[in-house]
């Protein structure tokens, strides 16, 4: 029987928390002043934001100066010039944007925070990240599979071609879902919904880091259960859920809200694609296969 190493073991004590790492205001190149910006998102319900403003670096100290909202403010930073974008997140320094991307990396990852890559599928040749690239570094914890921003630019908002191939070579890396928020009709597009047992940043950075989250676009997850190898995932508003393996070859799939799928022999990974109207998916982490 296959052993399933995975980041959904410990959803107790707890509470799911929606919220956005990707985010953009006048501090950068965004159309709104944060504090526009935060209100815009308490008013939509979420628990936490971090601004990312591009090589501008929002710390601890400046998210106190605005109002809240009630929501987890997170520093952050997008690295952008001179290479492929990297968000910083749960920033603890300012971190520059140095040509040698995998020296940003080290950089972020020598304190407390997490390096995302950003929009990898961006640009009319679909590089804003190359695949070699990635293939190369080391060290970040994951990459945006769905970025909302790209879905109005060139490129495709989707990566989980790129994500797929890395899993398959051995790679560990979390599936994130931002809005890539630059002014209004950016908001609200891709989320990350993160299991966390208190509302700070430290224990939302933690869940993060674990892989404690699931990432949507509009599908709500409500139930992720393991025993064995069966899997069990039910949502609120899927119309098909499909099981993606090594190379993206789907294994499993079922019509409805819910699944109950046993692992086969032989796979590397399977990760959970919940399908719903329009553009509404939801993506699982993945569970690797020891």
């Amino acid at each position: 029987m296959p052993k399933l190493d995975h980041p959904y073991r410990s959803l107790t004590n707890g509470e799911w928390l929606r919220g956005n790492l990707h985010t953009h205001t006048t501090q950068s190149d965004g159309s709104n002043r944060p504090q526009r910006v935060i209100n815009d998102y308490a008013k939509r319900g979420y628990d936490f934001l971090a601004i990312s403003d591009h090589d501008t670096y929002t710390s601890t100290r400046d998210c106190r100066q605005w109002n809240d909202k009630g929501m987890v403010l997170m520093p952050g930073n997008e690295v952008t010039a001179k290479g492929p974008h990297i968000l910083h997140v749960a920033a603890d320094r300012y971190v520059e944007p140095l040509a040698q991307r995998q020296e940003v990396i080290n950089q972020i990852t020598a304190g407390n925070g997490l390096a995302v890559i950003a929009h990898p599928n961006w640009w009319d040749a679909f590089d804003g990240t190359p695949i070699t690239q990635m293939q190369e570094w080391v060290g970040y914890h994951g990459l945006e599979i769905y970025n909302g921003l790209i879905g109005r630019l060139m490129g495709s908002p989707y990566c989980t071609n790129k994500w797929d191939l890395l899993l398959s070579q051995g790679r560990r890396l979390w599936g994130f879902a931002n809005d890539d928020s630059h002014y209004g009709p950016d908001v609200e597009r891709g989320w990350n919904v993160v299991y966390s047992k208190k509302r700070t940043v430290k224990e939302i950075t933690s869940a993060l880091a674990a892989g404690r989250f699931y990432t949507s676009s509009g599908v709500v997850i409500s139930s992720i259960r393991v025993r064995g190898n069966r899997i069990k995932i039910e949502t609120e508003n899927a119309a098909v859920i499909n099981v993606i393996s090594d190379f993206g070859r789907r294994v499993g799939s079922a019509d409805g809200p819910q699944i109950d799928f046993e692992v086969p022999e032989g796979v590397r990974y399977v990760r959970f694609e919940c399908w719903g109207v329009g553009e509404q998916f939801a993506w699982t982490q993945p569970f690797f296969v020891s």
